[in-house]
């Protein structure tokens, strides 16, 4: 498993290896700042502990920098080692295309794992989802599912009725244009970003569909757990994308 830099002509290519069972958790953050403790908390209380958090802020305006920078001192006994919290602030806010795609590239684990900044994964999720990998080796990729939840009331839930389950059928269903993954709950295999890539600035408001359509061929699948609570509120991307798509 290894990354390859591309270079210019005589010039000599870098390469260096993923880190074996290493999952980087890449977090991609505009002016979320009020749902990033509880996003962050879930993540550092993980029951998989080989993990790196790579936390990419995508020029917020809000306190997000304050609130990361103080969670990151509350919880230092929890990181365990110095290259375990990764934050990099974007000077301007470049889109989620972009400051995914940075967060990907700065991985260096094993696997990849997606995850929201406004929403929560169940403490049990990265090991759930490594060991599904590690036992289906024709899946590159893994998702779950997940349930949704207003905002201030985690305990009103409301069952995902659209995700599919199974390579076939999930890999059928991206043929005829459906989706069927929740892209903040999935987690991959480092090297099929290598040879693939990730979102493009093409499909402004599905990347996610991107992504997963991209990776179709290399395996995807889902695990039929709930391990992934989706935040609903007025402020959200999709909301956001969806109203102002509805009023052209």
């Amino acid at each position: 498993m290894f990354i390859t830099i591309c270079c210019r002509k005589g010039e000599e290519c870098l390469t260096y290896p993923r880190v074996s069972n290493l999952v980087s958790i890449v977090i991609t953050n505009y002016n979320n700042g009020k749902y990033l403790v509880e996003c962050l908390d879930s993540i550092i209380n993980q029951t998989y502990k080989n993990i790196e958090i790579v936390f990419i802020d995508d020029g917020s305006t809000d306190n997000s920098e304050t609130i990361v920078k103080k969670w990151v001192r509350e919880n230092s006994k929890k990181l365990t080692h110095k290259s375990m919290f990764n934050y990099i602030k974007i000077p301007r806010n470049i889109g989620f295309a972009g400051a995914l795609n940075l967060g990907f590239y700065m991985s260096k684990g094993e696997y990849i794992a997606v995850q929201d900044s406004d929403d929560i994964s169940h403490e049990k999720r990265i090991e759930k989802q490594v060991d599904f990998l590690k036992k289906n080796p024709n899946v590159s990729v893994v998702g779950t599912n997940y349930v949704a939840f207003e905002d201030g009331n985690f305990n009103k839930q409301i069952k995902c009725l659209w995700l599919n389950y199974g390579v076939s059928k999930i890999k059928e269903s991206y043929r005829k244009g459906k989706h069927c993954v929740c892209h903040g709950t999935i987690l991959f295999r480092g090297k099929i970003f290598d040879m693939l890539g990730g979102p493009s600035r093409k499909y402004e408001g599905a990347e996610d569909y991107e992504v997963v359509s991209k990776f179709i061929k290399e395996g995807v699948d889902n695990i039929k757990e709930v391990l992934y609570y989706y935040r609903s509120h007025p402020k959200q991307r999709s909301k956001r994308y969806y109203s102002k798509k509805k009023s052209r």
